[in-house]
């Protein structure tokens, strides 16, 4: 029998999935919508996994877990409110649980058989009996159902993965196939990268070929094995001298191959298991936490299912006494090392606890490894991964763990309680933490500070600001929000949801819809920074988070940093005095695109979605807003005319769209679109060829068409061609959007465009003969130096429609939107960058895509955030102890697809020195108390420090200098910093402020010039 939850079967949603598709893709996507899930045991870590599916979207979800709801089950199970007590499990959860995804079925299962276990092409067990979990996997593995078991205890976390005899795996790691262009393959098959570019390719790898001119063999569809020489060049294994001579050209293209992984019983696995390393630092543990986990359910069974008393030292000793008799009777699994008795110690001392942190990284990995199982999407865990956060233990005095301090309160908390003592769970309770975001971050980072009850307690507080509101695409992976609160604040519907999951919470959170940045610094001032305890970053992009890296490093605060990237993951975290902060270190630049190759010689579909990104900006965005200014600016044209780069197409832009091209129909939209399309696929390929003929050679007489530039073709407009259609609909509605005109209701009807666009005369191309074209992004752009005719450009200025003659007319600018599939922009841009791609012989881009490139898309699955979530909140745990202990705090970099997990200790704080006197280059600073005179400053540095001050500089503005005159100096010297800044800057100080930052140069006490800190000038209340 079961209890369902009825949803109706609907297709994939892009609309919901959209970030999830980028990480996943269709076809995985697709088959996940036919399997059919079962997660036994709905605990914390059952839920957790529970929820990250239900929001990847599965076919069905079905629950088992009758065990009645207690007080402390609410310490970590999200769903779960004070009211569900008595009730089973899975009944409470299920209404929430439906909530997530209306279209996933969620439905109680209430007994497990193996006729009930058939159904299902995936289960995961957690909180099962070994001997049932033994049970359950002979049946899933005899029948090819994907069996995967977890639990968490404590710190403590154990995963066990069984996928059966031939799992096939169609796509490793989820990276888009590698791909270059080939400047030579030599006679025994060695393949040379064009202009050394890196191929990015590994030994094993599969590779076809396209475009070569010389070896036939290579181009008619096979699939060939490669073996990498360098990272230059890699050899196709089986190549025969006999298929030809390479002449020149060529693309390599890498072939996702799938391939076969065999898994073992759970039966044999325990006795001989595979193991995934978590964390490097850790290599001898996997053994050890092995046995102490099958120790645990020897322990259980007997005594009546339960676990070891929380930190009582006689169930530690028993513990420790049943792990060394499976040590003694499997002697080849610990490789002759010897049992280490205090870590089976700390495993049976928090064995009851359950704590949201662990159940976040193992609930995000778990779900992973069902949608793989599902899909055959990225690389399975094969079989076994142990983890363990040890670190996180309070070591403080205060904190001190003992049974007394461990033993149940009859709280909420209690499972938290059993690892950490009451004492650090009261400490956790009065922080005050500031969550900059509230996105899928800042969703999970809340969800898991509600259940530890942080900030909760009588002097506790969260503090969350976002500016952003809800969008459908939110829901797939910002699990706090639901259909009904779409286009409402995500800060204030989090903090809503949270508080319902915790009434502790109840008055405890503070919301805000500001941004953090430099023009907010009067809301987040001094005072709010120094309240804090530490702060958590939830942003999705680098200048927020420096900001926040820099008033953190300011006001001496923790920050807890972390950032996902579809399976990708990391964690930082930032101790004052110890680590280096954010922006100690930065990832490359982008490389950015030449502009000669958008403009003429694009060689792959990221120059032409690029290229239509730029053409969509310039039609529809910066021509109107150029409109616009001119309207209303009455010296715009004299600024025009002062500037250097194309200044009169500027100038003729204004005139086209104000009076040449201006539209006063929708017919003019369409008419103006078709010739656009002439103008950009068929006059400006004619023109690039009329200067560099497909027979052209350069300089040193080689054929100027050569690899990476590819000779184009000029496009006949066809109407029954999809991209040249979508063209002229998408520039025509954007068009009749500038103008306020009323465009398409609905779909296109394409007899209407077919009957203005017959009708039209297309002039015949002319070259132009004095016309330069860049060839090479070390040539001086042509645009950009082009040298104008002034009287020409003042004719042309004066042609213009006057501004008075159109009082109160204006264009609409188009702001371009990724996300609404109604208004033309991905439209527009797909189809202009396919017709390119058609030019120029590249294959095109699907709508999903260009809208991935064009929109900077950062493609986001919930399993990635719940686990990174996790490993924050467990260094979380450590930041209020206090640690300064550098080998504590752990770094972490996780791929879920792999799957691959490293941690790292921080990076440590650079030092400095002056006068013998080392100090911290990131988190040093002079700390000086009054608004002294800068003589008073001046004097202080010499006598407190053997510094003489050179200079002083307050943003922008230098206050003092040596080398000033000695009148001006003598002036300055008794005056008081603020006043020296008002006089210097003519700005007042704001009676706010409370530190003000002064940069100096010094020399020390040998009169050489030393590297200082900043000072902070603490002007008090």
């Amino acid at each position: 029998m079961t209890e369902k939850m009825q949803v109706d079967p609907k297709p994939i949603d892009e609309g919901l999935y959209s970030r999830q598709l980028y990480v996943l893709g269709k076809e995985a996507m697709q088959k996940m919508a036919k399997s059919k899930v079962l997660i036994i045991g709905l605990k914390g870590l059952g839920i957790e996994i529970a929820k990250n599916v239900a929001l990847a979207g599965v076919k069905s979800l079905d629950i088992y877990d009758p065990t009645i709801v207690t007080l402390p089950d609410l310490s970590s199970q999200f769903f779960l409110r004070q009211d569900d007590i008595g009730k089973s499990r899975a009944e409470a959860s299920l209404p929430r649980l439906a909530e997530l995804n209306s279209y996933v079925p969620i439905s109680i299962i209430n007994e497990l058989t193996e006729n009930s276990i058939a159904q299902y092409q995936v289960i995961v067990a957690t909180e099962t009996p070994l001997a049932r979990q033994l049970e359950i996997n002979e049946i899933t593995h005899a029948k090819g159902i994907r069996f995967i078991a977890a639990d968490v205890r404590g710190l403590f976390g154990q995963a066990f993965v069984d996928f059966g005899d031939s799992f096939v795996v169609f796509d490793k790691d989820g990276e888009e196939p590698k791909t270059g262009l080939i400047s030579d393959i030599e006679t025994d098959g060695t393949v040379t990268t064009l202009e050394a570019t890196r191929h990015n390719l590994e030994d094993g790898d599969y590779v076809n070929f396209s475009e070569i001119q010389g070896i036939s063999k290579l181009t008619d569809g096979s699939v060939f094995k490669v073996r990498v020489l360098g990272p230059y060049a890699f050899k196709i294994e089986g190549f025969d001298k006999s298929w030809g001579t390479y002449i020149r050209g060529g693309v390599f293209a890498q072939v996702k191959v799938p391939f076969s992984i065999k898994f073992g019983k759970l039966v044999d696995q325990l006795v001989h298991p595979e193991f995934v390393q978590s964390d490097f630092a850790k290599f001898d543990r996997n053994e050890q936490i092995h046995l102490g986990f099958r120790a645990l359910h020897l322990f259980q069974g007997s005594h009546s299912g339960e676990l070891p008393r929380a930190h009582n030292e006689e169930d530690a000793e028993e513990l420790v006494n049943i792990t060394e008799k499976l040590a003694q009777s499997n002697v080849d699994l610990l490789k002759g090392t010897s049992l280490d008795t205090d870590l089976i110690k700390e495993l049976s001392y928090g064995s009851r606890g359950d704590l949201p942190a662990m159940n976040a990284f193992y609930g995000g990995l778990i779900a992973q490894e069902v949608l793989k199982a599902c899909s055959g999407k990225f690389g399975p865990l094969k079989q076994w991964l142990y983890f363990d956060s040890l670190e996180s233990l309070p070591e403080s005095k205060e904190y001190q763990r003992t049974q007394e301090t461990c033993k149940p309160i009859n709280s909420r908390y209690d499972n938290q309680i059993a690892v950490f003592g009451v004492t650090f769970m009261k400490r956790v309770a009065n922080l005050k933490i500031f969550l900059v975001g509230s996105g899928a971050i800042g969703c999970e980072m809340l969800k898991n500070w509600a259940l530890m009850g942080l900030g909760s307690g009588p002097e506790g507080k969260i503090f969350i600001t976002d500016n952003d509101s809800i969008e459908k695409s939110n829901l797939n992976r910002q699990f706090l929000f639901r259909n009904y609160d779409v286009g409402k604040g995500k800060s204030e519907m989090a903090a809503k949801a949270v508080s319902v999951m915790n009434p502790d919470l109840a008055g405890h959170i503070d919301t805000r819809i500001d941004k953090v940045c430099p023009e907010t610094e009067s809301i987040f001032n001094d005072k709010f920074w120094e309240n804090l305890d530490f702060v958590t970053n939830a942003l999705d992009n680098v200048e927020a988070r420096s900001y926040v890296d820099r008033r953190c490093v300011f006001f001496k605060k923790p920050l807890l940093e972390s950032g996902t990237l579809g399976t990708k993951g990391n964690t930082q975290v930032i101790i004052p005095m110890l680590t280096e902060s954010y922006t100690s270190s930065r990832d490359p630049p982008e490389k950015s695109i030449p502009l000669c190759t958008l403009r003429s010689f694009p060689n792959k579909i990221d120059h032409t979605i690029a290229w239509a990104k730029s053409l969509f900006e310039g039609y529809f965005h910066e021509a109107p807003e150029n409109v616009n200014q001119y309207l209303t600016q009455p010296n715009f044209v004299q600024s025009v005319l002062k500037q250097s780069g194309d200044v009169k197409g500027v100038l003729e832009t204004i005139d086209n769209y104000l009076s040449r091209e201006r539209p006063y129909t929708f017919d003019d939209c369409i008419r103006w679109s078709r010739e656009q399309f002439e103008q950009k696929y068929s006059y400006d390929i004619k023109q690039l060829l009329y200067n560099f003929p497909k027979d052209a050679v350069n300089s040193k007489g080689e054929p100027f068409w050569s690899p990476p530039k590819r000779a184009p073709t000029p496009l006949e407009f066809d109407i029954d061609n999809q991209d040249h259609f979508h063209f002229v609909v998408g520039g025509a509605n954007l068009l009749a959007f500038v103008y306020g005109l009323k465009g398409d209701e609905g779909s296109a009807d394409k007899a209407r465009y077919s009957q203005v666009i017959s009708k039209m005369q297309i002039t015949p191309f002319t070259p132009k003969t004095n016309l330069t074209i860049q060839v090479d992004e070390n040539e001086p752009d042509p645009a950009a130096s082009i040298a104008h005719d002034q009287s020409e450009l003042e004719k042309l200025s004066s042609s213009l429609p006057t501004p008075s003659s159109l009082a109160g007319y204006r264009l609409n600018s188009v702001e371009f939107e990724k996300d609404d599939d109604t208004n033309h922009h991905i439209e527009f841009i797909t189809s202009a960058s396919n017709c390119r791609a058609l030019n120029y012989d590249i294959e095109p881009a699907d709508r999903s895509k260009t809208k991935f490139i064009a929109g900077r898309i950062i493609p986001a699955i919930a399993t990635t955030t719940a686990l990174v979530t996790g490993l924050v909140c467990l260094e979380l745990y450590k930041v209020v102890d206090g640690k300064m202990d550098l080998e504590k705090y752990k770094n972490g970099f996780i791929n879920l697809a792999l799957p691959f997990f490293g941690f790292s200790e921080p990076v440590a704080s650079p030092k400095g020195k002056f006068n013998n006197k080392e100090f911290d280059r990131i988190w040093y600073r002079f700390d000086v108390y009054g608004n002294m005179t800068l003589e008073q400053l001046l004097k202080t540095f010499e006598e407190k420090e053997g510094l003489t001050i050179t200079m002083i500089a307050y943003d922008v503005s230098l206050l003092y200098a040596s080398f000033h005159p000695p009148k001006k100096v003598k002036e300055r010297l008794p005056m008081a910093i603020t006043q020296l800044i008002e006089t210097v800057s003519k700005k007042s100080v704001p009676s706010d402020k409370k530190n003000l930052v002064l940069e100096i140069c010094c020399e020390d006490k040998n009169e050489e010039d030393v590297e200082v800190p900043f000072v902070c000038v603490h002007l008090g209340n």
